[in-house]
């Protein structure tokens, strides 16, 4: 593949390392980094990608194993410096009304429950959230679609029981 198609496929499917850097980074700057990441990765086993599955599944599949690996280099690490500030991924929304305000609040409540699952927990409710199908979800992640479907009806649980505890 040549470097100009190469670019065009990521700036057509940035959407996802965006959606998949928010999910694994909590701050702008980690965002960036492992933004930058991902695409050298991609870039790195683009040889890999053999067209038998759709170029966003291969993408995926990159995205998490790199933000994973990652955050394995990441707990490695001694970390000296203290946790301060408020959590940036918070979604803003225009407008003021109540009702805007309460949903705001429920959608940053959610992505701060869905920030405390696991690794694998938070990708499958990531790609659950972007309407794969099982099937794609497994391939991507690489188990069944039946244990996608088994591990989203547990997520879901956990997820309703962390947001009424809040």
């Amino acid at each position: 593949m040549k470097q100009e198609e190469f670019v065009d496929l990521i700036t057509q499917n940035q959407g996802i390392i965006h959606k998949v850097c928010n999910l694994y980074c909590n701050n702008g700057e980690e965002r960036e980094d492992l933004y930058q990441e991902i695409v050298l990765q991609s870039w790195k086993s683009i040889g890999s990608f053999k067209g038998e599955a759709k170029f966003t599944t291969w993408l995926y599949r990159v995205a998490l194993n790199t933000a994973i690996s990652a955050l394995r280099k990441e707990k490695r690490k001694l970390n000296t410096e203290s946790i301060t500030g408020a959590d940036d991924r918070s979604l803003y929304i225009a407008d003021d009304s109540a009702e805007e305000a309460e949903k705001r609040a429920q959608i940053n409540q959610l992505f701060k429950a869905i920030g405390k699952l696991s690794k694998v927990d938070k990708a499958l409710v990531m790609l659950y959230i972007d309407d794969l199908r099982y099937e794609e979800i497994g391939e991507i992640l690489g188990i069944s679609a039946n244990y996608v479907a088994v591990k989203m009806n547990r997520i879901k649980s956990k997820l309703k029981n962390m947001m009424t505890a809040a």
